[in-house]
């Protein structure tokens, strides 16, 4: 049996309306999200769910802040740029194995390029979406994937790049199904560990959207999201938000679950 050993790292924080993160409730208020990637570690195995945004975030934060205000622009302290996070846990880049993007934004796939031998793995619903919709309310392709990202994507980069099914598993202990919910592109992981299974997504912002039963606002389809919800209630013994600031607390040092003493994980 494949186990893992789980950390989130935090790569910024951000504030949304409290519509954004439930559907039709909380105006008025503002809530913090807290940007995370997780690394995950097996044998065999160094994988990567999102690479989080670009170092310089003036592209991005302007965009945000052009539609919610200025109080949306994303912070990062020093040391949270992702690479800086993966060198904390002594992680080059060249030993990432598998990126997992889940959604495909600039915050997920920004650095994805970052990793030149990793497998890139992305719900093969997202990407069919990408590149045949040409007008959509939510997903512009210039924030899904930019330009100098896509051209490497469908070049030098095409041989790595998976393009995952509804069903599917990327290692022993490693898999994933599309959830859909907030984008096209979003999916469920699900790593086996010693304390259980952990699922990490960006279907749910905050654990609440799952044990509440309250779909995201910025959703593409709510009953995509409570069907989710569901799924995830019975199958998973850890919920991952990719967003949750109490993650932290949750998890102490980030650190969601460890592999046994002597395992690759450790």
């Amino acid at each position: 049996m494949s186990v893992y050993s789980v950390t989130t790292l935090n790569l910024g924080t951000a504030l949304i309306p409290g519509p954004e993160l439930t559907w039709m409730n909380n105006f008025g208020q503002w809530f913090p999200l807290v940007f995370q990637a997780v690394l995950i570690r097996g044998e065999g195995v160094v994988a990567l769910i999102n690479t989080g945004p670009a170092e310089d975030l003036t592209s991005m934060n302007d965009q945000w802040a052009s539609f919610l205000g200025e109080q949306a622009r994303m912070q990062r302290d020093d040391g949270q740029f992702v690479l800086e996070q993966l060198a904390r846990h002594g992680v080059r880049p060249e030993e990432v194995t598998h990126v997992i993007l889940t959604p495909l934004q600039l915050y997920t796939v920004s650095n994805v390029l970052a990793f030149p031998n990793a497998q890139i793995c992305l719900a093969e619903r997202g990407w069919v979406h990408f590149h045949t919709t040409h007008e959509h309310p939510h997903d512009n392709r210039a924030t899904s994937i930019p330009d100098d990202i896509l051209v490497e994507l469908v070049t030098t980069a095409w041989p790595r790049v998976r393009l995952l099914k509804d069903e599917d598993e990327i290692a022993p202990g490693l898999r994933t199904w599309w959830s859909g919910g907030h984008h096209r592109a979003s999916v469920v992981v699900e790593i086996d560990t010693a304390d259980g299974v952990v699922a990490a997504s960006d279907t749910y912002f905050h654990l609440s959207n799952v044990t509440d039963d309250v779909p995201l606002g910025i959703s593409e389809n709510i009953y995509e999201c409570l069907r989710a919800y569901e799924r995830v209630r019975t199958s998973a013994d850890i919920i991952l938000p990719l967003y949750d600031p109490a993650n932290f607390d949750r998890f102490p040092g980030g650190i969601v679950a460890t592999a046994p003493p002597g395992h690759p994980g450790t």
